[in-house]
């Protein structure tokens, strides 16, 4: 049995709050300006036109920024998790040659490119 993501409840079902847990110390404003970050380097290498799709993309940085937060050991494993995945992005688009001349073109209509995975590798996916 994995105890590691053990975490004590409060009668009314909802988690105690562990002041020796990183997470306590982090003020959500911070979060909210690196999922900020997150969609900037998002909106700048992957094409994306009309609301709905920024809607989409804003979802995806929000989910990315709560899987690494819940996945990561400490704040330093949190933000370093995060960087890589990002830089990642960044040089791959760095290093992506267009095969046609349209290198700005979109993936197609409602479809965007997700953040790197674990691997690093990027997916798409139909909105």
């Amino acid at each position: 049995m994995d105890t590691n993501n053990w975490r004590p409840t409060a009668p009314g079902g909802e988690p105690v709050m562990d002041m020796g847990d990183w997470r306590a110390q982090l003020q959500p404003d911070s979060r909210q300006r690196i999922v900020n970050k997150i969609m900037d380097t998002l909106k700048r290498h992957l094409p994306f036109s009309g609301q709905e799709v920024l809607q989409e993309l804003k979802k995806i940085a929000v989910r990315f920024e709560e899987k690494n937060y819940t996945a990561a050991t400490n704040q330093s494993d949190y933000l370093r998790k995060i960087s890589l995945k990002m830089l990642t992005m960044e040089t791959k688009s760095q290093n992506t040659i267009p095969t046609t001349g349209n290198a700005n073109k979109p993936l197609g209509p409602g479809v965007v490119e997700q953040p790197p995975d674990e691997k690093g590798e990027a997916s798409s996916k139909e909105v």
